[in-house]
């Protein structure tokens, strides 16, 4: 009877500390990177906390195994590992070396999102709802009239859209003036912004742009690619001030915008000069020239940073490669002599003097600005074919985005100004 009982002991110890964790590696050896984030999503929506293991096997996530859990790792296809809780802790242990540069990171909540994007669009007209689809991380859509209604504080984290905060069009005029899709956006645009009181198109976005700097003053997290993060700054700073041509306006210009321009209120950019020619498809000089670009020698290098001392950026350059394929867009680069001196860098071009992907602290929140417009398509035409990421479901490149996505579930941490 002792001799059954201890069995028995031994048999429950055994199950107990057995298969106690799930460690999804995100090093090489993973199959799917981009579904992993779905995955660590799945589970935090479930009131599980994921351990988010900084620089140990390519930014790793571990949590509690639960049949359900793994059972969706299998649907999705992405590699995982069950280990014990002795295991687990060894790991947690390693990590917490001083002498290393690794941090684990508790994730909290799901994080809730929400995408800045035409009411028509399309999940492949946007690299990160595209992202967003793919990894199956659900999101709601808004767009100005939802903004302006006061929507925002509702949301977690927002991404905008590859809008053109300016009212320009993004100065698509030149080329597709006389395209049906171009001449019906317009008819579109100054509609809304008529039904929404505005006289101008321009008006409309500068509230809107207005609105969405003060949810990330009060504490949101915000995400932008292409040509939003330039058209935005453009626009605060420029609040007040006419800097559009007749063509997009109706009216002339300002003939000292530049100089009235006021860079205090923007979110990364200064000192830049407006490019107020409707021939030239470009909005300022934060954008680097697109002529002369090589996509066989178009490289971003990843910053490392100390997981334990800086957390957020180390959060938000995690990945399986640090060098990174370059892409295009109607804004692909930044221009490191108009960045602001409080904004981080984290991946950069150094040979071409650019930034492709930046972040930094405004308020009690947070923004992040990636240059390009899919890092899997290398120079986007407009009808160009979406992007299939079941051929790339290990984009270093996508990593990047949804490495935005998973971080406000951790709680705010402090960074280095």
């Amino acid at each position: 009877m002792v001799r059954l009982l201890c069995l028995c002991l031994a048999f429950f110890l055994t199950i107990n500390s057995y298969a106690a964790h799930i460690l999804i590696p995100m090093d090489n050896s993973q199959r799917n990177h981009l579904k992993a984030y779905g995955i660590a999503y799945f589970v935090l929506e479930r009131d599980v906390e994921v351990d988010w293991l900084l620089n140990y096997r390519g930014g790793s996530f571990m949590f509690r195994h639960h049949k359900i859990f793994e059972d969706e790792c299998l649907i999705r296809g992405v590699s995982y590992q069950i280990i014990a809780d002795a295991q687990a802790q060894l790991i947690l242990n390693q990590i917490a070396d001083p002498e290393v540069n690794k941090e684990a990171i508790k994730l909290h909540k799901a994080p809730k999102i929400a995408v800045y994007t035409p009411p028509l669009n399309q999940p492949w007209d946007d690299a990160v709802t595209l992202a967003l689809t793919y990894a199956e991380i659900p999101y709601d859509q808004l767009y100005d009239e939802e903004i302006l209604q006061g929507n925002l504080p509702l949301y977690d984290w927002l991404h905008l859209h590859h809008e053109d905060f300016t009212g320009q069009y993004g100065k698509f005029w030149a080329v597709y003036q006389n395209a049906p899709w171009y001449i019906e956006e317009v008819r579109q645009t100054e509609a809304r912004a008529e039904r929404l009181g505005f006289e101008k198109v321009s008006h409309l976005k500068l509230a809107v742009a207005k609105k969405i700097r003060d949810f990330v003053l009060g504490g949101g997290y915000l995400f932008a690619m292409c040509s939003a993060p330039e058209s935005l700054d453009i626009a605060l700073a420029a609040e007040g001030i006419d800097i559009l041509q007749p063509m997009f306006d109706g009216d002339p210009m300002d003939p000292d915008a530049q100089e009235r321009l006021d860079f205090s209120k923007t979110f990364a950019f200064t000192d830049f000069k407006l490019v107020t020619n409707p021939y030239e498809y470009a909005k300022s000089s934060i954008d680097v020239p697109k002529t002369g670009r090589n996509r066989n020698t178009d490289y971003f290098t990843l910053f490392e940073f100390s997981a334990k001392w800086d957390p957020v950026p180390t959060m938000l350059c995690q990945n399986h490669e640090q060098v990174i394929k370059g892409f295009m867009g109607q804004s692909t680069a930044f221009r490191k002599e108009h960045i602001k001196p409080n904004v981080i860098i984290l991946g950069e071009n150094r040979a071409l003097n650019e930034a492709r992907y930046i972040h930094g602290s405004l308020g009690e929140g947070t923004f992040t600005f990636y240059g390009g417009h899919d890092p899997e398509d290398y120079q986007h035409f407009v009808g160009d074919p979406p992007t299939e990421l079941d051929l790339h479901p290990n984009s270093p490149g996508y990593r990047l985005i949804l490495n935005n996505v998973l971080f406000p579930a951790a709680r705010k941490q402090k960074q280095k100004t």
